[in-house]
């Protein structure tokens, strides 16, 4: 694991179904304020910011001030690890589930 994974905890990120519902909203448009987003939630305005802050600190969002509000938009490059981690674990459980249905099919 290099440098800039150990700093962020990307899988504590998305580890949160609120965090989660967060990113696919922002997959859908090119950037969203943080009252348009709270509004999907049954949570205060805070609550709602303080999960897009750690999705902010693991690089999963790009916050920008505009005026008195904050814009939030899909860094999706930073999701590549987490495939990355994924597809290995994909890779595994194939030959494994191949092996499992060649031995089935001796039996």
């Amino acid at each position: 694991m290099d440098d800039i994974s150990q700093l962020r905890d990307v899988y504590n990120a998305v580890a949160n179904p609120t965090r989660r519902k967060s990113l696919q909203m922002l997959t859908d448009v090119e950037e969203l304020p943080l009252h348009e987003i709270t509004v999907y939630f049954q949570m205060g305005r805070t609550a709602v910011s303080k999960h897009l802050a750690i999705l902010k600190d693991a690089d999963f969002v790009i916050a920008q001030r505009v005026g008195r509000e904050t814009r939030y938009r899909l860094n999706a490059t930073s999701l590549k690890e987490i495939q990355d981690w994924v597809s290995f674990y994909e890779g595994f459980w194939k030959v494994r589930v191949a092996k499992l249905n060649l031995l089935l099919e001796k039996k």
